[in-house]
């Protein structure tokens, strides 16, 4: 684990499954019923993780970091989970807005908690005041951009679900949603790709963690496919998978 980062347990695990993917690995604790919530300090952040919600791990805490940093304008924390990548880019000066997303009304839920638990220190680390903060946040239950028609975003955040996952390997309830990638891992990405270029604005950017697990090089073909081009921020390799933060722009801007 890396400097910086506390994960604090707080549950009866009951594990009934097993996956050979680092994701799910990394998330193992979230393989069966999880009773109460785990609590993760990362930075200045303190958040609560509800039992039904993604536990962050190192592919959160890539993202976190890059959120953090290159954040600008309005940004989308898409599949938000606990709400760590909008409240990291909430930490950034030149954020005027964050839109939290997520098909599970219980990550919505889960976000706003968090949001709420950090307000202070965002205020100290954005130089908002309280009121102007609670302005500049919004929450919304969307599959995907479902939800967010006519809107355009300086940043969009996400993380996807990208372990392959065959029907026998599904996850009960909501949780499934944070894991399952389909069966070559991209059913969720494939989506993703074919829609966040009319979500974004003209100089805006993808922040974007990417796994060798679901076919690194069919993303980076469908990327260049559709007039964009990418940065690598942060690479960190597994026994199983090599993990990569992207920044994506297009082409024709950067």
């Amino acid at each position: 684990m890396q400097s910086g980062i506390t994960m604090i347990s707080q549950e009866n695990q009951k594990p009934n499954k097993t996956f050979a993917g680092p994701k799910a690995n990394l998330g193992k604790s979230q393989t069966g019923q999880k009773e109460k919530s785990q609590f993760v300090k990362y930075g200045d952040l303190h958040l609560a993780i509800f039992p039904d919600v993604y536990d962050p791990h190192e592919d959160s805490f890539m993202l976190a970091k890059a959120a953090k940093e290159l954040s600008f304008g309005s940004v989308l924390d898409l599949g938000c989970g606990s709400g760590i990548l909008g409240l990291s880019a909430l930490q950034n000066k030149k954020v005027t807005k964050v839109t939290f997303a997520d098909i599970s009304e219980s990550a919505i839920e889960n976000a706003k908690q968090n949001f709420e638990k950090n307000e202070k220190i965002i205020v100290v680390a954005s130089g908002s005041s309280k009121t102007s903060l609670n302005k500049r946040v919004l929450f919304v239950k969307s599959n995907l951009f479902q939800k967010l028609e006519n809107e355009k975003f300086d940043t969009i955040i996400f993380n996807p679900p990208y372990l392959p996952t065959t029907n026998e390997e599904q996850l009960g309830g909501n949780i499934n949603r944070a894991f399952d990638g389909g069966k070559d891992g991209r059913q969720t990405i494939a989506k993703f790709l074919l829609k966040f270029p009319l979500f974004l604005s003209e100089k805006g950017i993808l922040l974007f963690l990417d796994s060798s697990l679901s076919d690194s090089i069919k993303t980076e073909k469908k990327l260049a496919s559709i007039g964009f081009k990418f940065d690598i921020l942060s690479t960190k390799s597994f026994f199983f998978e090599k993990l990569r933060v992207l920044k994506v722009y297009r082409k024709s801007i950067h």
